[in-house]
């Protein structure tokens, strides 16, 4: 084992080899082993220097080498899902300098990204959706006549989406030649049950069991009371010592669980999976954080760390970074203990985003009012609406880019039905080294277009809390929307207070310009403002608007500036052009936003000052729409 993460770059001489003209194809089983050594510690040694996800790439380090040295990769096909265990696959595929540049602005992505690579053949950030694309390869091939062979790689408890399953069925229904390999890292589904389902998994994917199984059933279909009985028979047989029925009777031919660090069994064993026809299934069990001590006791500690800081002091003048308040998610997990303690009908649900939702303490003080449903968005949402129709009050912790898997349900199950149903709707906004895949960038404009739906944009963590509270005493479909990490360190009032719905707050008086602000920018707005002497307002609320409000200063302002970090498509913004052409208002307005495009990778901070949503960026915004006359030298303080 590793004791500790290393901070000098490791020796990997059959890494730096295949850097040349070696190719893995022609390495022997021992070399393979030796391989797996420097691929593990060369993995340990570039997280360390970038921060990232961690535990999953460790634990499929062995499937990773199996399959570039068996496959004819890129021309074969692999599809990985979740896409965070693909560390080991970028190093293997010609990104190995590059991996310090993992997860920042112009380095590589966090996940598999076409456009980074041709190995990368299938973009993942979601998880529950390599079979499906796999399966639409494997017909892709079939129907071109292209000899390619494809592999879906699902694991760290992606099997769990109903996505996953659907394609299963659909594969098992149309049998496309492709290899599904579940990488059951204990994040997943069932144990391996000993010595036994070991030695039978070797035996049916051995090429003697397989021509004999082929050669019967020509025979034996021919009888069908023997046919039928010799078919029962091997699926009881291989239901006693292993959990692979279902994907049998869903139409794969399922060969284990293995083990799948053993990698002389697992080379041995898709070779001969390779040749064979139709859907197949290959189980393999393994430890998520194999190799490095700390992440195999504590996987979900270690699934994701942050870069090794020096240890070294600042040097003189430099000041210490500002205090940071806590993280919104644990805000919004103190208040669900707290809410709990008052109502018993508060339910707590999440798909699979305990830690990351800040539901850990619920879940250890409320165990039975607490329900993990895996990854399974569609699912929560509907769960949650069948108990809001029986006199119960859920709570759905979600992430914003993870509840437009559920819109479907949301809409149909839940708005219109009016249930009672409250969204805690976190990483809303930019996210930083996660990137497209998981900035919340959408749920203003999704979310703001569907009736007896109210929906908050807290400013800083008291906001949450209390916007939290209202919406849940609300009764009706509600949504909170906050950002992921740390808010600007706000008094956090300790009792539980509902405010007025649809009631915003101006936090400063200035002239001429007002900025109009939903969300956590409210910092950045009121920067701006001091240079500006505009007016802000905290909107709180993007449905329902204070229109009062917004008649009051567009009857004393000449410029509203709208503020949101959302797409400015159909967001906060639009909800306020279109509340102005309701009312015909002869004041301009301008809104800023996201803009239309993916944005990128990268620090949070950078990003936002990308796409103009800083201090100076919004400054700048303004200045360009007014004339320099118009705005007036600052002398008004913060009200």
């Amino acid at each position: 084992m590793l004791a500790k993460i290393p901070h000098n770059r490791p020796l990997t001489p059959l890494l730096d080899a295949l850097d040349g003209e070696l190719s893995i194809h022609d390495l022997s089983l021992t070399e393979l082993e030796a391989l797996c050594s420097e691929l593990r510690a060369f993995l340990l040694y570039s997280v360390g220097l970038t921060g990232g996800h961690f535990g999953a790439g460790l634990g499929v380090v062995e499937l990773t080498v199996a399959l570039h040295h068996l496959y004819n990769t890129p021309d074969d096909r692999i599809v990985w899902d979740v896409g965070h265990q693909t560390y080991p696959h970028k190093i293997l595929t010609g990104r190995r300098e590059q991996m310090h540049t993992m997860r920042q602005a112009g380095g590589l992505a966090g996940f598999p990204k076409r456009s980074e690579s041709p190995y990368d053949t299938f973009g993942v950030g979601h998880s529950s959706t390599s079979i499906s694309a796999a399966m639409g390869m494997a017909v892709a091939a079939a129907q071109q006549n292209i000899s390619r062979k494809v592999v879906a790689v699902i694991g760290d408890g992606a099997i769990t989406g109903g996505m996953a399953l659907e394609a299963l069925a659909h594969a098992g229904h149309e049998r496309p030649n492709m290899l599904v390999i579940l990488n059951d890292n204990q994040m997943s589904i069932g144990h391996n049950t000993g010595g036994l389902a070991t030695y039978f998994a070797k035996i049916w994917a051995s090429k003697t069991y397989i021509s004999l199984r082929e050669g019967s059933k020509k025979i034996l279909k021919q009888i069908k009371p023997a046919w039928d009985l010799a078919k029962r028979t091997e699926e009881h047989m291989k239901g006693m010592v292993a959990p692979g029925t279902l994907f049998e009777e869903l139409g794969f031919n399922y060969i284990g669980p293995l083990d799948g660090h053993d990698l002389p069994l697992v080379v041995q064993t898709i070779t001969n999976m390779m040749s064979l026809e139709g859907p197949q299934f290959l189980h393999l069990r393994t430890m998520k954080g194999k190799g490095f001590e700390p992440a195999e006791h504590d996987p979900v500690g270690y699934h994701a760390i942050n870069k090794l800081e020096s240890k070294t002091k600042a040097p003189e003048g430099v000041e210490p970074p500002a205090n940071k308040g806590p993280k919104y998610q644990d805000v919004f997990g103190r208040w669900l203990c707290d809410a709990a303690e008052q109502d018993p009908r508060l339910i707590g649900i999440t798909p699979a985003m305990c830690e990351g939702s800040g539901m850990v303490e619920f879940s250890q003080k409320f165990p039975h009012r607490y329900y993990d449903v895996a990854i399974a968005e569609q699912h929560a949402v509907t769960l949650a609406a069948g108990m809001a129709c029986d006199g119960l009050k859920p709570v759905v912790a979600i992430y914003s880019t993870f509840l437009q898997r559920g819109y479907d349900q949301l809409i149909h199950d839940v708005a219109l039905q009016n249930l009672d149903v409250t969204f805690g709707i976190d990483r809303a906004g930019l996210v930083g080294q996660d990137g497209p895949t998981h900035h919340g960038a959408f749920d203003l404009s999704y979310l703001r277009c569907i009736p007896n739906l109210i929906i908050a944009a807290p400013s800083d963590e008291n906001e949450c809390r209390k916007l939290l509270h209202t919406c849940y005493v609300h009764e009706g479909p509600s949504a909170v929307r906050y950002p992921r990490g740390n808010g600007p360190n706000a008094l956090i009032e300790q009792t539980l207070t509902a405010v007025e719905i649809g009631k915003a707050v101006q936090v400063r008086q200035g002239q001429k310009v007002a900025i109009v602000n939903f969300g956590t920018l409210l910092t950045e707005a009121l920067a701006a403002a001091e240079a500006l002497d505009a007016t802000v307002i905290d909107m709180r609320w993007v449905k329902p608007l204070d229109t009062d409000l917004l008649d009051d200063i567009a009857r004393s302002h000449d410029l509203i500036v709208t503020l949101e970090e959302n797409a400015l498509a159909g967001g906060a913004g639009s909800a306020v052009l279109e509340y102005k052409a309701l009312k015909a208002w002869g004041i301009d307005v301008l809104c800023l936003g996201l803009p239309d495009r993916f944005v990128d990778h990268g620090d949070h901070k950078a990003l936002l000052a990308e796409c103009g949503l800083s201090a100076s960026g919004i400054q700048a915004s303004i200045e360009a729409r007014v004339t320099p006359s118009s705005i007036i030298t600052p002398t008004v303080v913060v009200v």
